[in-house]
C-alpha cells in the first residue's frame, strides 16, 4: 500500500525540498517519478534505505514463530475482540491483495509508455492496437490479449481464433444452464 502511495503522492502534492545527496548535486526534484527514479538514486541511498528496512523489520529480533500472523500489537488494525480481529484482519489482508496487483499496473504502465502516469495514446507501437476495430472491442479495457497472441498481426488466425472463442463461450453458456 506504502509503494502506493509512494508512486502517486509526489506526483499530487510535489517533492521534498532540498537535496537527496548534496555530494552529488542531486535534489529530490531532480529524481524522476517511476521506475525512472531507480537509477539516479545514488548506490549509497539504496543501502541506507535497505539498512532502515532491515532495522525496522529486525528491531524486536526475528522471529518465524508468531502464533498471532498479523498482530502487530497496534489496536487501530487489530482487536481485543476475536471476530472484531478476524474482520480487520481478512479487510487488512484483501486491501493489501489489491495494493499488490496496482503497483505492479503502475510498474507494468510506466515500462511500457516510460512514465509512470504514460498516456497509452502516444504508445504507438501497442500490440494492443492491432484489432481495435474488431466485434469485441469494449471500452473501457479495449481489445483485450493478455497473453499476446495476437502481436503478430495474422488476419487470418485471429479469425480462426475469434470463430473458436465464440464456440467455446457458447459452450460454457450452455453448462451454466
Amino acid at each position: 500500500m506504502l509503494a502506493c502511495m509512494g508512486y502517486i503522492v509526489p506526483e499530487l502534492y510535489g517533492k521534498w525540498p532540498g537535496y537527496l545527496s548534496p555530494s552529488q548535486d542531486l535534489k529530490f526534484s531532480d529524481v524522476p517519478a517511476g521506475l525512472a527514479a531507480i537509477s539516479k538514486v545514488p548506490t549509497l541511498g539504496w543501502v541506507q534505505i535497505l539498512c532502515f528496512a532491515g532495522f525496522i523489520e529486525g528491531k524486536d529480533g526475528l522471529s518465524w514463530t508468531n502464533e498471532n500472523p498479523g498482530d502487530i500489537g497496534w489496536k487501530v488494525i487489530t482487536s481485543s475482540d476475536p471476530e472484531m480481529r478476524q474482520k480487520k484482519l481478512a479487510a487488512d489482508l484483501s486491501n493489501g491483495r489489491l495494493a499488490m496487483v496496482a503497483i505492479i499496473g503502475m510498474f507494468f504502465q510506466d515500462g511500457l509508455t516510460g512514465s509512470p502516469w504514460g498516456d497509452w495514446d502516444n504508445y504507438v507501437d501497442s500490440p494492443l492496437r492491432a484489432f481495435e476495430s474488431e466485434l469485441g472491442v469494449q471500452d473501457p479495457i479495449g481489445f483485450w490479449d493478455p497473453l499476446g497472441l495476437s502481436t503478430d498481426g495474422d488476419v487470418q488466425t485471429f479469425n480462426r481464433r475469434r470463430a473458436i472463442e465464440f464456440k467455446h463461450g457458447r459452450v460454457s453458456m450452455l453448462a451454466c444452464m
